[in-house]
């Protein structure tokens, strides 16, 4: 059977792209931010490769991958459009953002169909929001109705006043009215329990707008092949084409779940995110606890190094950066690292151009057209 592992670390990133200033991110490294802290130790991704990447350095004179430095086409930083291109799908457009805060016309519509009034209503930090808003939104019934640097619509509220089944019932309400121009990547839930300062918790939910294009996944699943997910893969393309949804609570627990894929028999991709590096790390500007992480990650690679099948085909990516020794707390436009590993894949080889060449590479490995989907595969290159 032949099986692809793609696991993505969410905001990854390896230095900025040649257009990083369209974004205010010039200067950013995600890796390079952390890659010199003492918690930092990542033997198996270097013996992988990922130190011999264009523009990173320090790499082995005998890599076991072969591994790439991908730009990213679509116009954007985020997470939604950044998994769209590692899944073939290119957006020339932007998602649209609110700076400023949503205009009076959604957030109107959004408290009729409610029946609740909202808070907030600007760029804020998630937890930082729920320390200003938490005990207003208590005691009126408010919503908190927040965004950020990405195309987000967020909603937060106190499990104990609006239940998480509400919650998310009223976030599909502004998922319906957030399409054509105010079509944003995504609405998320975002629950919070306790007393002042308040805690999030893990019952975060995101209600993603479904991909504008084929996917990989689409073709995958019309070919009979599985789709299976690990953490927020499924929310990301709005269950489009995934045929197993497998929820995570943490980048360790998400790992322990894709162990678990590993002893099971299918044929297709499995397709893994890993969040904590973006969202407990790189959105809080943490060195020491991103750089940890990759530590903790690279020690659970090795486990699933020695269980990979003779026939297994493993892709270690990144979605875009979020370097956390910048000023900034979002997102940054930067180049991401790819390295593929495998019994049947030569090493050493530099590869690749877009984060669309990975969906290109799997669908070739299976033997599927590629159909509408963008990106130019690498297999032939690679494959022994």
């Amino acid at each position: 059977m032949k099986r692809f592992f793609i696991i993505v670390l969410d905001s990854m990133g390896i230095g900025e792209m040649p257009d990083a200033h369209l974004w205010h991110d010039e200067g950013s490294n995600t890796l390079g931010a952390i890659r010199n802290d003492s918690h930092f130790d990542c033997p198996n991704l270097k013996k992988l490769g990922l130190f011999n990447i264009d523009g990173v350095g320090g790499g082995v004179e005998k890599p076991l991958g072969s591994f790439a430095r991908l730009a990213e086409k679509s116009m954007g930083k985020d997470t939604t459009i950044g998994h769209w291109e590692i899944a073939g799908l290119v957006s020339p457009k932007p998602l649209p953002t609110y700076p400023n805060g949503f205009p009076k016309r959604i957030i109107d519509k959004f408290e009729k169909l409610t029946g609740r009034k909202t808070l907030c209503n600007l760029p804020y930090s998630g937890t930082e929001v729920i320390k200003d808003y938490g005990e207003e939104s208590i005691k009126t019934g408010a919503l908190i109705v927040y965004t950020s640097a990405d195309s987000v619509f967020q909603i937060a509220a106190h499990e104990d006043c609006v239940p998480v089944k509400e919650l998310y019932r009223y976030c599909e309400i502004a998922r319906e009215i957030l399409v054509g121009e105010d079509a944003v990547g995504r609405v998320i839930a975002r629950p919070f329990t306790g007393e002042y300062p308040f805690t999030r918790t893990a019952n975060r939910h995101d209600f993603s707008l479904e991909p504008q294009g084929q996917t990989m996944l689409d073709v995958l699943k019309e070919n009979g092949l599985a789709t299976l997910s690990v953490g927020k893969i499924y929310d990301i393309f709005a269950g489009k084409s995934v045929q197993e949804l497998n929820r995570t609570t943490s980048n360790n627990h998400g790992m322990e779940v894709t162990f678990e894929m590993q002893k099971r028999d299918f044929e297709g991709l499995c397709f893994v995110n890993l969040v904590d590096f973006d969202m407990k790390y790189g959105h809080r500007n943490d060195v020491v606890g991103y750089a940890f992480a990759m530590t903790e990650f690279d020690k659970q690679l090795a486990v699933f190094m020695d269980n990979m099948r003779d026939e297994d085909v493993l892709i270690i990516t990144a979605d875009h950066g979020c370097d956390p020794a910048t000023p900034s707390t979002d997102h940054s436009r930067e180049y991401v690292p790819m390295i593929i590993y495998g019994k049947g894949i030569k090493s050493g080889i530099n590869l690749g151009q877009s984060f669309a060449d990975i969906s290109a590479t799997v669908l070739d490995y299976f033997g599927v057209d590629k159909q509408a989907t963008a990106g130019e595969s690498f297999l032939n290159l690679v494959k022994n």
